[in-house]
């Protein structure tokens, strides 16, 4: 089997025959063969068995015939490294049991040493460069997202307790910023280095701030994530999580090559205000896939006629997939937006005399 780049071309914005699609979360509990796994060994357990952690990774590659592999992990994996005790509860999320929430907590965090804590993550990319013909994307949690379990303790839907460090002692919350962009910039470059071919920086929940308090507060720290990456070649994808179409416009300076659009910004918006030196990726709602398969192909044919009108389109979903979504159905999503993006391309090429 030859080596399928299509995602890696439309990262760079150059021209594709047919539309890559992957899906976030797509190693995941819908598939019934993950949940049997999940029945001997928790997340973080798996994360810790290279060759176990390479073979959930490369499970929806398989099942799929999806464009692009995405590393089987978890944004808390790195915070061990710089001193945070967690655990990943079943139904809760990531709960910390030393929780950052002041001065001394943050001047506590330690610089991450990746390869002394997290060798086994490094060794499961290596693993899966080898053996995928596909190319592997890896990740981080961005620095608001990560500070928002470290603050709250646990999954939050208000955020009081980060909002409150980050207004009552901006100092402070400055300098805990500084520290986790420290340890994505390291562990993003320490993946790159052993053979991402891209790599995603989720900030999920920063739809929670406003325009004003994330160009603030968040802003800076993102731009000089993507900034001491620019040097790597590699596709560089943001993601800013949910609801955060009012914050888009002030991307325009991140050294980002996509950025990643939820459901609620079509992509043609998306595109307006992120602005033209940027690929899209994105961006059906994921609970789509709980519809009929003629919906779920309505839904998808419109976001590939928008995605097709320019160069730089990643099929994906506005969020990451969900236990109940059906495996059949993914499939069946992965081969429609195959086929029907490559007979669209074709005729839009056709239709400008290219």
């Amino acid at each position: 089997m030859s080596y399928n780049d299509t995602f890696i071309r439309a990262c760079k914005k150059q021209e594709v025959d047919t539309l890559p699609v992957w899906y976030m979360r797509q190693a995941g509990r819908y598939d019934p063969e993950y949940r049997k796994i999940k029945e001997k060994y928790s997340l973080l357990e798996i994360c810790k068995q290279p060759e176990l952690a390479a073979e959930v990774t490369m499970m929806p590659v398989k099942k799929l015939g999806v464009d692009a592999a995405i590393l089987y992990s978890d944004i808390m994996n790195p915070v061990a490294s710089i001193g945070i005790d967690f655990d990943i509860v079943k139904d809760v999320g990531p709960v910390i049991h030393n929780p950052v929430r002041t001065a001394a907590d943050v001047a506590k965090l330690r610089p991450i040493q990746v390869e002394q804590d997290l060798s086994h993550i490094i060794k499961t990319i290596e693993i899966l460069v080898a053996e995928l013909q596909v190319p592997l994307i890896t990740f981080a949690g961005a620095p608001f997202t990560v500070a928002s379990y470290l603050i709250e303790g646990k999954p939050s839907k208000n955020y009081i307790r980060t909002k409150e460090l980050m207004y009552g002692e901006p100092a402070v919350w400055f300098q805990l910023m500084d520290k986790l962009g420290d340890m994505v910039i390291a562990y993003l470059k320490a993946q790159f280095a052993a053979g991402a071919k891209a790599v995603q920086l989720f900030d999920s929940w920063i739809g929670a701030l406003s325009p004003r308090d994330f160009e603030k507060y968040v802003l800076p720290t993102i731009e000089r994530i993507f900034a001491e990456l620019s040097d790597q070649e590699q596709p560089k994808i943001y993601f800013p999580g949910v609801s955060s179409g009012e914050l888009l416009p002030l991307l325009h300076n991140v050294k980002a090559d996509v950025i990643g659009l939820d459901w609620r910004v079509s992509i043609a918006e998306g595109r307006r205000r992120v602005g033209s030196a940027f690929a899209v990726q994105g961006n059906l709602d994921p609970y789509v896939l709980t519809a009929p398969m003629e919906v779920i192909q309505e839904q998808a044919k419109a976001i590939i006629d928008q995605g097709i009108q320019q160069p730089g389109y990643v099929f994906n979903l506005g969020h990451g997939l969900f236990p109940e979504a059906s495996l059949d159905k993914l499939r069946e999503l992965t081969d429609y937006v195959h086929t029907y993006s490559k007979q669209a391309i074709a005729q839009l090429k056709q239709g400008s005399g290219v």
